[in-house]
């Protein structure tokens, strides 16, 4: 089912929505061990993907090439700004209502390469893990979003499994476009470029150090491109 991850990823976020809301004395200690846990598990298994490279050179000129687009294109800026527009024009004036629960954590769901690397494999292989790892993360913070937010939070489950599953669903239709063998080639690297950015969220998720992983998302494309133009390149010089 390529749904399923996504599918789990929704009820999670919904399921830790409604607990959220009683629960709305969360101890900062448990807050911080179990984000920590997870954190670990999260780059547990970004480096479970990134060792599957065939060509480690493809990956370090992806995430090079694809974060010096992403910080001209200025992608992290501008999700911020839209953030801040959106928050200044639904949730002005309702501090703690629907609306601002509902916008923050839209946002903070649908954006990242997890969601889209994660819907991707879905979609390409059937494969959900990245997602549930996704929907654990999404599902304890909800817990945490909610108690402070409010009931919002269980609302922004719809665009993350419209998103996401627009992703999967679109990600079907690449065997019109390439081969069986230049798909698999071209995964392989996608999954360890995917993988040095789920190692940064980790990173983020446990605070060592904020890293930009919004501006990187152009390495995916790089990485997906490089692999039939490398390709090419061998063959014009064999």
């Amino acid at each position: 089912m390529i749904l399923l991850g996504t599918l789990v990823n929704a009820v999670a976020i919904v399921a830790g929505s409604l607990l959220g809301c009683l629960l709305t004395r969360i101890p900062e200690s448990i807050r911080k061990t179990v984000m920590q846990g997870i954190g670990l598990a999260v780059i547990v298994l970004g480096i479970k993907m990134s060792l599957g490279s065939d060509n480690f050179l493809l990956v370090i000129i992806s995430i090079v090439v694809g974060a010096i687009i992403g910080e001209l294109i200025g992608i992290e800026k501008g999700l911020n700004r839209l953030g801040h527009w959106l928050e200044h024009k639904i949730g002005k004036g309702k501090e703690g209502g629907i609306a601002t629960g509902f916008v923050t954590t839209t946002l903070v769901y649908c954006i990242g390469a997890m969601g889209v690397l994660g819907a991707m494999d879905s979609g390409l292989r059937d494969n959900h893990d990245i997602l549930y790892t996704k929907a654990l993360i999404d599902g304890f913070s909800a817990i945490i979003f909610t108690s402070t937010l409010g009931i919002g939070v269980l609302f922004s489950a719809i665009p993350v499994f419209l998103y996401q599953g627009l992703i999967a669903l679109l990600s079907t239709q690449i065997f019109n476009v390439v081969s069986q063998t230049m798909l698999d080639a071209m995964l392989v690297e996608l999954t360890a470029v995917g993988g040095l950015m789920i190692i940064a969220i980790g990173i983020n998720v446990l605070e060592i150090k904020k890293i930009n992983v919004a501006n990187m998302l152009p390495a995916l494309l790089i990485a997906a491109l490089g692999v039939p133009f490398m390709e090419w390149f061998s063959k014009l010089f064999s």
